[in-house]
């Protein structure tokens, strides 16, 4: 197994459509899964995309941990060629980070709750939903698939921020505090 270097904001493996895996008995295909699990533990994330990996495959591999899902951990999951359906039009909007856009976070919408489909590395079939946080790590991870990054999905540009940054130096954030409102204080999210 290997480290795999991460691909970040701006290089073109980002910018497109990756491609269906159509063969599942190709040991490369194994042997890349490995790397990619190897390489999500090592950079301290939650979810990679094989574009992150500079590989234009159809590939995310993702877990939530029980603390970000109400208790209930979603084992390490791959996913290849996977199709997300939303079940509800109600967008919930939560702060994002992304190992290819390092030392970044912002405010990004995503559906609420979805319905998504894969194959896993055998070809088999797979179904499940989500809401929550188990939902937003798997949109997010799928756009990567798609040649879209999270601050492509930001609303409000303003939200992106530095994830190191001190809301407590910030003048405006300290103005807010006088007048009786709460400082906009975030904690930094896990890369996804």
């Amino acid at each position: 197994m290997a480290i795999l270097d991460i691909a970040r904001m701006g290089h073109q493996i980002l910018k497109g459509r990756a491609h269906e895996v159509a063969n599942f008995d190709n040991p490369e295909l194994h042997a890349f899964v490995e790397d990619m699990k190897e390489t999500m533990v090592h950079a301290g994330g939650v979810g990679l995309a094989a574009p992150q990996a500079y590989v234009p495959l159809r590939i995310v591999i993702f877990f939530v941990p029980e603390g970000r899902n109400n208790g209930q951990a979603v084992p390490l999951t791959v996913m290849i060629n996977p199709v997300i359906t939303p079940m509800a039009e109600e967008m919930e909007e939560d702060w994002e980070a992304c190992l290819s856009v390092p030392g970044l976070t912002g405010v990004v919408p995503r559906w609420s709750r979805i319905k998504y489909s894969f194959q896993d590395v055998d070809g088999s079939l797979k179904e499940r939903t989500a809401d929550g946080f188990h939902a937003r790590v798997v949109q997010h991870e799928c756009d990567h698939i798609d040649g879209v990054l999270y601050p492509m999905r930001m609303i409000d540009l303003a939200t992106l921020s530095f994830t190191d940054c001190d809301d407590g130096e910030d003048p405006e954030a300290d103005e807010n505090a006088e007048d009786g409102s709460e400082p906009d204080h975030h904690e930094p999210e896990p890369a996804l």
